[in-house]
């Protein structure tokens, strides 16, 4: 029997990865889900049905439709000024569609998983980097309160579950439709823009593909509880973006630091996070490209999308 694995947000850019890395399992059937239109190059060997999570009731019917064994959600907010500024949306799509998700999922067969994506910003930055075993105190923002309050219906669900937790995301998407921290500097760098960047916030950034792997690794193995899935190289914002300026040799003197606190910027961030993945390593056999190993996937798929 193959596993039946439906991701919601499938156009995103860790939906695509997902799509694109499940395609390589033989032992598995796809559903991809997501708002609107498939917006993914490869159209074949998956099925693909319009989603929108907010829509309690479609999504009741789309998983009974499918019954699949795991869910691996993907759909949410991630602009975090956005949710500052459009709270009821922020929850609508972080929340709420969390919530029916988890009602769906309790009419199917009690052996179905749920996987949850999370992010280091239920951290309050003051400690990191983080283990899976670390209390969380989201700082104040909306993206950040929602996220948590998202991880505690996961974990009161009574389903089988797991939450990924990640960082600061970086990759290509099919048409370059999405910007990220990597492609926005390497853009900005390459037009001889002068940028401010922040030196005072610390992250390990993740390999789209990375991330992808560990959500496949989860699934695979039915692994339940916490996990932290990022890249392995902790670093300055300022030093990602100096890193980027040599991968691509661009002019460093365009790069110029600011502090957090100057950018007036509507939501708190955490300043220090960071993971630790002794966890991910041991139990998922989970390994991430070096951040300069992650620039070199992304500078062959921008050649491959021109």
């Amino acid at each position: 029997m193959k596993k039946k694995i439906l991701i919601t947000g499938s156009n995103g850019l860790l939906g695509q990865k997902l799509v694109y890395r499940l395609l390589r399992e033989t032992n598995v059937e796809i559903i991809a889900t997501s708002k609107g239109a498939n917006r993914l190059k490869l159209q074949e060997g998956y099925i693909y049905d319009s989603l929108d999570i907010t829509d309690e009731k479609a999504v009741t019917e789309t998983l009974l439709r499918y019954a699949p064994d795991v869910v691996i959600n993907t759909a949410a907010m991630t602009n975090v000024d956005a949710c500052e500024t459009q709270r009821e949306e922020c929850r609508k799509m972080n929340v709420d569609a969390v919530a029916y998700i988890i009602s769906a999922m309790k009419l199917l067969p009690a052996t179905s998983h749920f996987i949850h994506l999370s992010t280091d910003f239920i951290f309050d930055g003051n400690n990191g980097p983080y283990r899976e075993t670390d209390i969380p105190y989201p700082p104040d923002s909306e993206y950040a309160e929602s996220k948590y309050r998202a991880e505690k219906l996961v974990k009161e669900s009574g389903l089988k579950w797991a939450i990924i937790r990640t960082i600061l995301v970086y990759g290509v998407v099919d048409n370059m439709s999405r910007s990220n921290i990597v492609l926005w500097a390497k853009d900005a760098l390459g037009k001889g823009k002068t940028i401010n960047v922040v030196d005072d916030q610390f992250r390990t950034p993740t390999l789209a593909e990375d991330l992808a792997e560990g959500c496949v690794l989860t699934a695979l193995k039915g692994a339940e509880g916490i996990f932290h899935i990022s890249g392995k190289d902790f670093m300055s914002i300022i030093e990602l973006v100096n890193v980027v300026a040599d991968y691509w040799g661009f002019d460093k003197s365009l790069i110029h630091p600011a502090k957090t606190a100057t950018l007036g910027q509507p939501a708190q961030r955490p300043l220090k996070t960071g993971f630790i993945l002794d966890k991910a390593r041991a139990e998922l056999g989970y390994e991430p490209h070096s951040f300069r190993e992650g620039l070199a996937v992304v500078d062959k798929q921008i050649k491959e999308n021109q």
